[in-house]
């Protein structure tokens, strides 16, 4: 059996590093936060920072299964976000001024002690994020160490092209064998050379494991297979390919955790294989069909028309299968770019996040536009034979989280009025004001704030930095940073003439989704050690916000944009 080792740093790192250790498996957010905070002072670098967080949480943020049935009911499992919340720390920073490239490192730190071993926790035997409802502390007074659900096993070599050992891997998920598929996995990445196949195939798994119902149902996937898969890969480049066994170990044994969701992918096989190919099989029964035709598709680069994208986005937002289906595979076959398909898609899904009137209501929502965020992360690195198909997919996502909102009460389309005084007032008061609207958690009106500062016309650069400053900011909860994070870098990227509306959704989604105690707490006590302004004051007055806005406005966004994030593999 493998086992994580720690890596050769001076006696004072590995001090620090062994002092956070003891208190993230004592679940002690303050004295972990207050580790960290003597390893910056230490000027300890943040791939080695992240590297170690990992290093301790990867035994401990797995589960053995994604569902319960309790007493006959049906209870899903949470997944892992420790992880997710890392990876948000390796990719803000490129969105925030110089003083503020730790604060979403601040907010993992502070995170991971309460995220150990969902499964024990909802089960009420540990206190934590997912525990706080049902623990129960008069029968646990001590609560039990995390439990190790996975081993961390050794590599397995198997025989056969590389294409045949990545079939038997991934049927290893499908059959839901966790640590038979890790340790093949592992056996897979000894080939460097063969290494973006492998992690293209990673990326397929997840991307192809989601739920096929929401609306009435609370046991799915949420797309988070894609989504820890996407994070291993960004942090073991971020890490160094040499030291990223143990971002390994927290990702890849996951993606083989049952249940299994793969109807949605069947479907969009299906729709490929009988409307898009050229001679379909005409039996189920006929041999599995390998063509390019997936391929070809793929390689289409004409953008899709104002009224094209309009219909696509009604057709996601306001009507039932098989509509978007159908439009779908009209764009296709109109020879349209399947990556300006998925943005079109995006934009429905940020709409959706925009229709979300209730705290409660943007969980799905919020979960199909990362899912959005992370296919077109796939489209931008990854070559791979299935990747169109997977438009089907997103399609399905998206429209789902639609009837969700659209049949669930307190929502519905939104109408972002612009203060009678926002034409008076100048940029900083501006943001001030979306600072404020957000730090206060008043979804509709940190919206209207976007929407003023759009239509009087001033760059969008400090209007970015502020919303993933916002994001940055909110703790108890890695959402807060992923979903702002991914509609800034869609924001950066997009082809779409749209992507105002992403802004719109990410200042939204930041004010709106559901807190968790003090969702301010990690930020303070991070602004208090660097001597940061804490938050805007109540009356949106510009101190002490202003205080960092000249550094706001100093982010080079024109060095991000129209850049999708890549990675060296």
């Amino acid at each position: 059996m493998t086992t994580t080792t720690k890596t050769n740093f001076t006696d004072s790192a590995n001090n620090l590093y062994a002092s956070l250790e003891e208190k993230v498996m004592d679940r002690d957010q303050v004295g972990a936060s207050n580790v960290f905070y003597e390893l910056l002072r230490q000027g300890r670098p943040l791939n080695e920072m992240i590297r170690e967080t990992v290093r301790i949480h990867a035994p401990y943020t797995h589960t053995p299964f994604h569902q319960r049935i309790d007493n006959g009911v049906v209870r899903f499992v949470n997944n892992d976000h420790c992880l997710l919340s890392a990876r948000a720390s390796w990719r803000m920073p490129d969105f925030l001024p110089e003083r503020l490239k730790f604060l979403p490192m601040a907010q993992t730190i502070w995170y991971v002690p309460t995220g150990l071993d969902v499964w024990n926790q909802l089960l009420g035997r540990a206190p934590g994020h997912y525990g706080r409802r049902v623990y129960d502390e008069a029968k646990f007074p001590e609560p039990p160490p995390p439990e190790m659900h996975w081993e961390d096993s050794d590599a397995i070599d198997i025989e056969g092209s590389l294409d045949e050992r990545l079939n038997h891997w991934l049927t290893l998920v499908q059959y839901s064998k966790a640590e038979d598929s890790y340790a093949v996995f592992r056996g897979l990445l000894k080939n460097e050379k063969d290494r973006p196949q492998v992690f293209a195939h990673l990326m397929f798994a997840g991307l192809i494991d989601v739920q096929d119902r929401i609306l009435y149902n609370r046991s799915y996937t949420t797309g988070h297979k894609s989504y820890r898969a996407r994070a291993t890969i960004e942090l073991s480049s971020a890490v160094g390919w040499e030291k990223a066994h143990d971002v390994i170990y927290a990702g890849v044994p996951d993606i083989a955790v049952g249940p299994h969701w793969y109807s949605a992918y069947e479907m969009a096989c299906e729709v490929e294989k009988n409307f898009l190919e050229l001679n379909p099989p005409t039996s189920s029964l006929a041999p599995t069909l390998v063509t390019t035709t997936d391929s070809n598709l793929f390689a289409q680069e004409i953008d899709l028309s104002h009224a094209e994208q309009a219909m696509l986005i009604r057709s996601l937002l306001e009507e039932a299968e098989p509509s978007y289906i159908e439009a779908i595979v009209g764009l296709l076959k109109s020879g349209k770019s399947p990556q300006k398909i998925l943005d079109a898609i995006q934009i429905a899904a940020a709409e959706i996040v925009l229709r979300c009137g209730t705290p409660h209501s943007f969980s799905m929502p919020q979960h199909g536009y990362e899912y959005t965020n992370t296919l077109s992360w796939f489209y931008a690195n990854f070559q791979h034979p299935h990747k169109t198909k997977l438009l089907f997919v997103a399609g399905s996502f998206i429209n789902q989280c639609a009837m969700l909102i659209k049949n669930t009460p307190g929502n519905g389309r939104p109408t972002f009025t612009p203060p009678q005084t926002a034409n008076v007032l100048s940029k900083e008061k501006l943001l001030s004001q979306l600072d404020d609207a957000i730090a206060t958690l008043q979804p509709d009106e940190a919206a209207s704030w976007t929407q003023a500062y759009l239509d009087a016309g001033h760059e969008r650069r400090s209007l970015v930095a502020t919303l993933t400053f916002a994001a940055a900011k909110q703790g108890n909860d890695p959402h807060n940073q992923e979903i702002g994070l991914c509609m800034i870098e869609d924001y950066a990227r997009t082809s779409s003439p749209l992507r105002d509306r992403l802004l719109l959704a990410c200042a939204k989604h930041t004010a709106g989704h559901i807190k968790y105690g003090n969702p301010m707490e990690s930020y303070s006590r991070f602004a208090s050690e660097f001597d940061l302004p804490s938050t805007t004051d109540g009356n949106g007055q510009a101190e002490p916000f202003e205080a960092l806005l000249d550094e706001l406005e100093e982010v080079p966004l024109e060095d991000i944009e129209s850049s999708p994030p890549r990675i060296q593999l």
